[in-house]
């Protein structure tokens, strides 16, 4: 349980403990301002004021500080005070000057953890900030809870969380923010969402295929569409994953993730939008009910599709999904997945990649990610690669040939299912962190979800 709420606090000259920002190129003059005691506890730690260094500085009588190396005390990012999170031990600390502003964030997330399946935690008490923002506590807070949903949900190994799991999971954001949920499955889904249908098919009964949707807003605001990819455990299908790409399938449901935190947050600062988030959640399974390679679906938007590869197949439930969003005239539509290792192969596990129809709704997402320190980088929708999904007996095909470009080839046949004049952009993002880094640790991530929440928070003004 990570309770955000009461680690960053008002500063109402509670007692705390000073924490001191110290740049590289400012620690001499800095030392040279401290009692000599200080000097030697610093030299004593190594202490260089590298970014997240952490030191423990002795004061009077049984009072102590710290020191915490920052690349610029005063314009710091996100992550600058997360190590310190870690590290420190329990108690209530302010900055010796200034506001935390951003880092906020990071001393939240500094203090995630995921125990679910742990013994009974030996964690550290809390470490509380107090800041003189009290107005930027909400969003920090907001943005941190949303994170580690996300973080929560990917890491949820898929025997604990299937198709159902996340339809609870959207049950209860509507019932805390009284949004409508409707969830279409069974013969109803075979009849209007075929692909999605197709490939839930061979889980068992209580796994389920299902399209989620869930609506809230005033119907005069303008409509906005969120779109997740919820497959729950990608096998592969029939072309099987081998067993090194499938250990961590439990994470291609991080779109369907991103999509719910997104819009929990819309609904917690009340944008005046008409929201539309849609979630196909399925379990791309092995059984004698599995969809095959050389198999031709109907799309609800009615082209046929022939397969080529199973394992292609988040492309497949998207399609379905926003060829539904679309038919509600949304003025923008974002969609998120876990879509192609050629993403990761071209940007690496850092930066999701982001395509887009319309170049000020791109510019508006890159700018905010530069902005709130979430970067995404642009990938072109290039259409002359349409020409690789050629069919000879459907529309067109799910898998190019010849393996080049899968990352934007695989937007090309999302772009299939939007209409040319709705605004759109797609995020193909990993989800997940390799290695740990000071508030990221090891495991499920959010990647793009803060330059989408900013995006919109200033597109529809609070």
């Amino acid at each position: 349980m990570n309770d955000f709420e009461t680690l960053l606090q008002p500063d109402k000259g509670q007692p705390a403990t000073a924490l001191h920002l110290v740049a590289g190129d400012g620690l001499e003059a800095w030392l040279k301002a401290q009692p000599a005691r200080v000097r030697a506890a610093a030299a004593a730690q190594g202490f260089e004021a590298k970014p997240n260094q952490v030191a423990i500085l002795p004061g009077e009588r049984d009072h102590w500080s710290a020191a915490i190396g920052v690349a610029a005390p005063g314009a710091l990012g996100p992550w600058d005070l997360a190590k310190a999170a870690e590290s420190l031990p329990e108690g209530k600390y302010r900055l010796a000057s200034g506001a935390p502003g951003p880092a906020a964030l990071g001393w939240l997330l500094g203090q995630y953890a995921f125990e679910r399946y742990k013994a009974p935690p030996t964690r550290k008490g809390p470490r509380i900030l107090l800041t003189p923002q009290a107005a930027r506590i909400e969003e920090a807070v907001a943005l941190a809870e949303a994170t580690a949903l996300v973080r929560d949900l990917v890491n949820t190994p898929a025997g604990n969380l299937g198709p159902a799991e996340l339809e609870a999971a959207v049950r209860e954001a509507a019932e805390e923010f009284g949004a409508e949920v409707a969830v279409t499955s069974g013969r109803a889904l075979e009849e209007g969402f075929p692909m999605i249908a197709a490939v839930g098919r061979a889980a068992t009964e209580a796994r389920g295929p299902r399209l989620i949707e869930l609506e809230w807003g005033d119907r005069r605001h303008p409509r906005v569409a969120l779109v997740g990819k919820g497959v729950c455990f990608d096998s592969g299908g029939l072309d099987i994953k081998p067993s090194s790409g499938m250990r961590l399938m439990k994470k291609d449901m991080g779109g369907a993730a991103h999509a719910l935190a997104l819009a929990r947050l819309v609904m917690r600062f009340n944008l005046p939008v008409r929201l539309h988030l849609l979630i196909p959640a399925v379990e791309n399974a092995v059984s004698g009910a599995a969809f095959r390679p050389g198999d031709v679906l109907r799309s609800r938007k009615g082209l046929s599709v022939e397969i080529g590869n199973t394992d292609a197949e988040g492309r497949l439930i998207l399609g379905d999904a926003l060829t539904k969003a679309s038919e509600g005239a949304p003025e923008l539509i974002l969609d998120f997945a876990t879509l192609t290792g050629a993403a990761r192969v071209a940007l690496g596990p850092d930066l999701p990649a982001l395509f887009a129809n319309d170049d000020d709704l791109a510019s508006a997402l890159l700018d905010a990610g530069t902005r709130v320190a979430d970067p995404v980088w642009r990938m072109p929708l290039w259409a002359d690669y349409d020409e690789m999904f050629a069919s000879d007996i459907a529309d067109f095909g799910n898998a190019s040939e010849g393996g080049f470009a899968g990352a934007v080839t695989a937007a090309l046949f999302l772009r299939k299912f939007v209409p040319e004049a709705t605004p759109w952009a797609h995020f193909d993002t990993f989800a997940w962190r390799a290695s740990a880094r000071p508030g990221r640790p090891k495991g499920g991530d959010a990647l793009g979800l803060r330059a989408a929440w900013a995006t919109l928070a200033e597109r529809y003004a609070r």
